[in-house]
């Protein structure tokens, strides 16, 4: 019975939740299973066991419904679940740590060398927009009053665009484990049409140390970082650095969930810096809960996405805040007609990324859904992720 394993998935806006007690093996049969407000407790003539839930979670045993077995799953119920509203931030929002107009310290989120150090900004503002420019011209019965020069940062700004910053390359004294090699160039066209950043004249800022690209100096004079591959704390703090899939993860969430909030858009592209498109991702909800247990060694196979040195019997559950997504794979020309179609729909929103990244991202997605009950992984051909 120490393989049994619980999975709870809760929706805070409906308070409803899926609960599947996971790993039950027919010779542990018959057993007693009881559900209360906030353990579960499985029992047979041998054995004992007790899974407490996160102190935040109380469940409304009298709500239980739709109580079926579904093999290779496990026993599945709904029920009626009451969580405390969870808005803890694995990685705080950039814009809230510039905005607090201390001094910063920007780290390379891989080697963890120091990019930019002790810089403050007297204006973090945020851009529009990609197609900001189409937008002006359908608007005005003028010529478009406004210049590109209006969106270049002077000495002292920041400006932040959903999936990266801009700061003005002037100003920026190019720390000891940046570079820009003058003799790179992106290869991949920028497809917006109202940032003026011409990408087949950027030149390339990359880690001294660990040679990843952080991001690019545009033309016009800016210098542009990922969100994914740099990490931004006050330089008065200790130096506290996430590890980088559950930094890819909160970055890339955020983004996701700021877009839909700001423009009511769930479809999104994720391209590489090579103009690849890597994965289609779906935005299905943003209010998940979800607390599991992996039981013993028994299921190594399981993947947890936020790994713990702790074993799992030793730990005590926690509820995870998470998005949840459909997603298709688009890396050697898979699901080619489907790209071609979303790139073609005025609904979905292309983020790009450093190519590595949207690798790491794809394996993520790909571990995340393995973790997953078996009849959770797929919807309407698309794989899920939470």
């Amino acid at each position: 019975m120490d393989e049994v394993a619980v999975f709870l998935e809760i929706r805070q806006r409906t308070q409803s939740g899926l609960l599947i007690i996971r790993q039950l093996k027919p010779e542990s049969w018959p057993m007693d299973i009881t559900v209360m407000p906030s353990l579960v407790e499985l029992k047979n003539d041998e054995h004992c066991k007790t899974i407490n839930l996160p102190p935040e979670v109380r469940i409304v045993p009298s709500s239980c419904r739709g109580l079926q077995y579904v093999l290779g799953d496990g026993l599945h119920m709904r029920l009626l679940v009451q969580a405390g509203v969870n808005n803890t931030k694995l990685v705080p929002a950039l814009g809230d740590i510039l905005k607090t107009k201390k001094s910063c310290t920007f780290y390379c989120q891989s080697c963890r060398e120091s990019v930019i150090n002790n810089r403050t900004f007297l204006r973090v503002l945020s851009l529009p927009g990609e197609n900001w420019g189409d937008l002006v011209e359908e608007w005005c019965c003028h010529p478009n009053p406004f210049n590109d020069s209006m969106l270049r940062p002077q000495n002292g700004d920041c400006f932040l665009g959903h999936n990266y910053f801009l700061i003005s390359s002037g100003s920026e004294p190019t720390g000891p484990s940046s570079e820009i090699p003058h003799s790179e160039s992106l290869g991949a066209p920028c497809r917006s049409s109202g940032s003026g950043l011409n990408s087949k004249a950027n030149r390339r800022v990359i880690c001294r140390r660990c040679k990843t690209l952080l991001g690019e100096v545009h033309s016009s004079g800016a210098t542009k970082y990922y969100f994914t591959e740099v990490f931004v704390q006050p330089s008065e703090e200790g130096f506290d650095m996430v590890p980088r899939s559950p930094f890819i993860q909160s970055v890339v969430a955020q983004c996701l969930e700021e877009l839909s909030f700001a423009r009511s858009t769930f479809r999104f592209s994720i391209q590489g810096t090579d103009g690849t498109t890597y994965i289609l991702m779906w935005l299905l909800n943003s209010d998940t809960l979800l607390v599991e247990s992996s039981g013993t060694l028994a299921c190594s196979n399981i993947f947890t996405v936020f790994e713990h040195d702790m074993s799992s019997d030793l730990r005590p559950l926690k509820s995870q805040k998470a998005i949840k997504v459909l997603y298709h794979p688009c890396v050697k020309s898979r699901n080619k007609d489907l790209v071609d179609s979303w790139e073609s729909d005025m609904g979905v929103h292309s983020l790009t990324f450093p190519s590595k990244t949207c690798l790491e991202l794809l394996l993520i997605l790909s571990q995340s859904n393995a973790s997953l009950p078996p009849s959770l992984r797929w919807m309407n051909s698309f794989q899920v992720k939470k």
